[in-house]
């Protein structure tokens, strides 16, 4: 059974940085992708990165590139996210998920199994 258990939210400045990190329990190290998606109040759930668990190939939406790095650390069982120079339109429930699909991972229906999020809020 796949669990996912995010932590590392919480309450910063415009400008800081948070690390999120997505502890794994029942994934096999070489068919599994997992991404970040986020979901501020009131707005639709939207991808915000992903990794697959090799670690080759990483993607990440237009809105938090070359602000945030998504990472693995197989030996951890931990997918991890980076963030630096937040804003406040960063601020939402951060929620990481699994996969076995190779295609569309931008896509919440590609994704199988979800943690139960963190919040993050940037104060401007």
């Amino acid at each position: 059974q796949v669990q996912l258990v995010e932590s590392g939210g919480g309450l910063v400045q415009a400008g800081a940085s948070l690390r999120l990190s997505c502890r794994t329990s029942g994934l096999t190290f070489t068919n599994w992708a997992v991404g970040w998606f986020r979901q501020a109040p009131g707005k639709e759930r939207e991808f915000v990165a992903f990794i697959t668990w090799t670690g080759d190939d990483t993607y990440y939406a237009d809105s938090v590139k070359g602000r945030f790095t998504i990472s693995e650390d197989s030996a951890e069982n931990t997918v991890y996210l980076q963030m630096n120079s937040l804003k406040s339109e960063d601020t939402a429930v951060y929620y990481c998920a699994s996969t076995r699909r190779r295609g569309g991972l931008v896509l919440r229906r590609s994704y199988d199994e979800w943690g139960q999020g963190t919040q993050v809020t940037v104060s401007s």
